[in-house]
């Protein structure tokens, strides 16, 4: 079933289900239970409407979060997104949320990117810009470990043009997500 743990379906071929496939192998002795909640499409207002099934109830001693490139790319593409206050607001109180539910599950915050190729524009860049400001903040006051993926990828940059990395400048290539899981990693020391 694709909502248990350690799902390959669920898990996904992108970052996620890299991941967790390389924690699994790994760490076989530990019986780690590895969920996927990411959904394509969803904005920091959706995650929230679904934290607490989703997330809260499975009682995680880790969270990862990457949210805030559909904020962006909802009001660019369709003029629905999640304005930067809105965003910085609901991102906030899901932190608070977790923390009263779960005060000893230790969080990893993900800064969302965009490479300058495919849909992404300097307006994208500037407003993304803002989300990983907002995302460095809230890592800091909620004690999180912090992935800055867009350094990242700028520091990949240099190996291979944005194209190679996320053809739309939004979703990764398979190198990309290897790479985002690599860094993920090294970030997070599990």
């Amino acid at each position: 079933m694709e909502n248990e743990a350690n799902d390959n379906h669920a898990l996904g071929a992108g970052y996620a289900g890299k991941l967790a496939g390389a924690l699994l192998s790994d760490y076989p002795a530990l019986n780690l239970r590895v969920f996927n909640r990411g959904i394509s499409g969803n904005r920091v207002v959706d995650l929230y409407a679904r934290w607490k099934a989703d997330c809260v109830n499975l009682r995680p001693d880790w969270i990862s979060i990457l949210v805030g490139v559909n904020d962006t790319w909802h009001e660019f593409m369709s003029h629905n997104g999640v304005e930067l206050d809105r965003y910085e607001i609901v991102y906030r109180m899901l932190l608070e949320y977790t923390r009263v539910r779960l005060p000893a599950t230790r969080l990893v915050l993900c800064e969302p990117f965009v490479l300058a190729c495919g849909v992404v524009t300097p307006d994208w860049e500037n407003d993304i810009r803002a989300r990983q400001q907002v995302v460095r903040r809230l890592a800091g006051e909620f004690d999180a470990v912090m992935v800055p993926f867009q350094q990242m990828f700028d520091h990949a940059l240099k190996e291979a043009p944005a194209g190679f990395w996320a053809a739309d400048g939004v979703h990764p290539s398979p190198a990309g997500h290897a790479r985002m899981a690599q860094f993920w990693r090294s970030k997070v020391a599990i």
